[in-house]
């Protein structure tokens, strides 16, 4: 798995949830933005936030 680099882990920290429009969190060993207020898990495919309800994976 590559560790983000520090800009681009702020970038991330930025994003907001799509839906919800609440905080994220980055699971680096994932490479998801899982939000809690939606239940979503928002996937990171080559460094880019896939931000859309339809990609993302329901949180269990």
């Amino acid at each position: 798995m590559t560790e983000v680099p520090a800009a681009d882990r702020r970038m991330l920290e930025a994003l907001v949830c799509p839906l919800t429009q609440g905080q994220l969190r980055y699971d680096p060993e994932a490479q998801e933005l899982v939000s809690k207020s939606a239940g979503l898990a928002y996937p990171i495919r080559n460094g880019i936030p896939i931000m859309l309800e339809h990609e993302a994976r329901v949180l269990d």
